[in-house]
């Protein structure tokens, strides 16, 4: 991740500065400034890291340097840097399930239990359309969220529950058990050189809040977003199409 995300974008900003490029719009994930450990809170851009929590996860680790890459090689002698931070991506055309394998496990009935921690999500078309918007009107140097409802996971299951019929997981436990739970599943799995059906660093990813404040994005690049029932009907749809669940 760190080749990619790290090295593949200085050079990337490196090569466009040479070939003068005028302004280069980044995405990055609302991970890197929007994660905390209270439901309360609703980060926006100008809250710092939460680096103690990224520190743990290296998506979100390699995701900060990059960002941190990218302003450094675009400061000197440009190009013009904006850069987006989408929530959950959710919709049609997952091929790779990166975004929307959760659905799919729920659709499967593969989800164990409630997460304490809750979510954010954005319809990925929607967050398409602010990238020509940010290449437009984003201000350099600056950072977008781009985001939907803030939902916890037992009200995300619910509304996933109402619409698919499928019933929803009901167990709760503790964050720290249900983290102690699958620290050991995965040793475990690991023993016999199997890979766990659930990680322990997304059990405890989960039991987090990955809430925030898009008003900036809203104000600045006219970010509108769609109804959250649409953007979940149209992932089941999608996924029950091509995987028969």
């Amino acid at each position: 991740m760190h080749a990619i995300h790290v090295e593949g974008t200085r050079l990337l900003c490196a090569a466009a500065r040479a070939a003068g490029v005028e302004k280069i719009v980044l995405a990055s994930t609302s991970g890197t400034l929007a994660v905390g450990e209270q439901a309360e809170a609703r980060p926006d851009e100008r809250c710092e890291p939460p680096l103690a929590l990224i520190a743990r996860w290296p998506y979100y680790a390699s995701k900060l340097y990059q960002e941190r890459a990218s302003t450094t090689a675009c400061a000197a002698g440009g190009p013009a840097l904006c850069i987006l931070h989408p929530s959950l991506l959710l919709g049609p055309g997952d091929e790779r399930l990166s975004s929307t394998g959760d659905v799919l496990r729920f659709l499967q009935r593969d989800l164990p239990l409630v997460p304490s921690g809750g979510l954010n999500f954005v319809d990925v078309r929607d967050a398409a359309t602010a990238f020509p918007a940010a290449m437009a009107k984003g201000r350099d140097g600056e950072h977008y969220l781009l985001g939907g409802p803030n939902w916890s996971f037992a009200e995300f299951f619910g509304r996933l529950e109402r619409l698919t019929k499928v019933p929803a997981p009901r167990l709760r436990l503790p964050a720290g058990l249900a983290l102690f739970g699958a620290r050991v599943v995965e040793e475990l799995y690991r023993r016999f050189d199997q890979a766990a059906p659930v990680e322990a660093a997304s059990v405890e990813m989960a039991q987090h809040f990955w809430y925030l404040d898009d008003s900036k994005a809203r104000r600045e690049l006219a970010f509108v977003t769609r109804d959250p029932a649409e953007t979940l009907a149209d992932t089941v749809r999608d996924l029950r199409q091509r995987f028969r669940c």
